[in-house]
């Protein structure tokens, strides 16, 4: 059946005081905080729906960038908070430890792989983790470089943002000394695995001894850098290289990690054995939650290094044991797996009559759509395509955005929780949404304030 525009209000309804959510957003919500890709503002949401202002409801494709890892007022998570709430032991895991805090690390210790006595930092977001791994990294083993790849996301503050590769991360220069690789791949990247290992090895040889390299940061599914999948082998064959020299192995799991590939950790798909592992996003369910796991010799550096008043704090920590919990209970990794084969296939099958689908990649619901201008090129789309393809969804009703290097790859990362039928539902409506942007429906001014990435 063809979609047709979901049942609701104006994209601007107004709120009782003539005003909407929109325009009163636009007065005092900072631009650098704001990355938009469609006039969608929120009053709820409810499983696997958004609920925009005016009441009408539309299928969330994006998880809120991941981190509504099972949907929206789920109940495990509602009950967690409010025990937790009800009964608040502190705000902090500074100065004294809380139930939830400890029980969700011993918990995050027993589901992830991993060697020798670890410990394990929170924080409240993978931008934080991911900058705490690389301070903590550096000060203990005394190390300053270290290696990551062009397409990388870690995070947006300092330290996470030094080690980033992206194209959106232009505004902050990398951190002195950092080495930045090529991802392969397989689809489009002038780079093989061979030829990526094989600039490593000069670099170690040359400009880049390896005894100053601290660690390497690793995504095992690239994802702001275009949902891509490594080639086989390519990962392990880093951190073999990363073993001979004592360099850190740190994987990033903060956006791809938790079921959502299909497996518990992104990096089971890849046979790596992570000296650190960082997670944040899903972990909290929605609430400000991030975590590090590492080697206790690391971890233990020193005392107060790392220190986050609210981090660790009972309420987020019990939204965290409700996610493991339901995850572990509910098989998400496998339904992940299911219904991502579904969602994956079914865009595959779009491309029968869809010139701008170029490729569908990505691992269980970590799906990503390569549009192109010409396929036998492979010339990537402009981000004026993606935007529209996004924009007119967002009118028929499903949310999701787009990433890449040149912003031409639609990123869908819906929630754990997303159906059979939801993810056929999905599918539908990008299908419409790219024959109306074939048609014309969407202008330039349409998109023009929602290219903001």
């Amino acid at each position: 059946m063809r979609p047709k525009p979901s049942a609701g209000s104006s994209v601007d309804a107004k709120s009782s005081s003539g005003t909407s959510l929109r325009e009163r957003d636009a007065r005092v919500i900072a631009n650098i905080a704001r990355l938009r890709f469609s006039p969608l503002s929120l009053v709820g949401g409810r499983g696997n729906r958004l609920i925009e202002e005016g009441g009408r409801e539309l299928l969330d494709l994006s998880a809120s960038f991941g981190a509504a890892s099972l949907g929206y007022s789920h109940p495990a998570i509602r009950e967690a908070v409010s025990a937790a709430c009800a009964g608040m032991a502190g705000a902090s895991l500074l100065a004294y430890p809380n139930e939830n805090a400890v029980a969700l690390a011993e918990d995050l210790l027993r589901l992830t792989p991993g060697r020798g006595e670890r410990r394990v930092w929170f924080g409240h977001s993978g931008s934080d983790a991911n900058d705490c791994a690389m301070r903590v990294v550096e000060a203990a083993t005394g190390r300053s470089r270290f290696i990551s790849f062009i397409g990388s996301y870690h995070g947006n503050l300092s330290g996470s943002m030094s080690v980033s590769g992206h194209t959106a991360m232009t505004h902050t220069l990398p951190r002195a000394g950092l080495v930045l690789l090529p991802y392969p791949d397989l689809y489009r990247s002038p780079f093989s695995a061979t030829e990526v290992l094989a600039l490593l090895d000069y670099q170690f040889a040359t400009t880049c001894p390896p005894q100053q390299v601290a660690a390497i940061f690793i995504e095992p599914l690239m994802s702001d850098g275009g949902l891509i999948v490594p080639p086989p082998g390519f990962l392990a064959a880093i951190q073999e290289r990363c073993r001979r020299h004592g360099i850190q192995v740190i994987v990033d799991e903060v956006k791809v990690g938790l079921a959502r590939s299909g497996k518990l950790h992104c990096f089971l798909h890849e046979g790596l054995e992570p000296d650190l592992v960082v997670f944040g996003k899903g972990l909290g369910g929605g609430l400000p939650l991030s975590a590090v796991i590492g080697p206790r010799d690391i971890m233990d550096h020193a005392p107060a290094f790392a220190l986050q008043t609210t981090a660790g704090n009972p309420v987020a920590a019990a939204a965290g044991r409700a996610v493991l919990r339901t995850i572990v209970d509910e098989k998400l990794a496998e339904r992940a797996n299911r219904v991502g084969g579904i969602l994956s296939s079914g865009l595959r099958a779009l491309s029968a009559r869809q010139p701008m689908i170029g490729e569908v990649r990505g691992r269980g619901l970590a799906v990503g759509v390569d549009l192109v201008s010409n396929r036998e090129s492979r010339e990537p789309a402009t981000v004026a395509t993606a935007a529209k393809v996004i924009y007119r969804a967002y009118q028929l009703g499903a949310v999701f955005f787009y990433v890449g290097l040149r912003g031409n790859v639609l990123e869908l990362t819906p929630p754990l929780t997303l159906g059979e039928a939801e993810a056929e539902e999905g599918v539908a409506i990008v299908d419409q949404a790219m024959t109306d942007v074939g048609r014309g429906l969407v202008s330039d001014a349409d998109v023009a304030p929602f290219m903001m990435w």
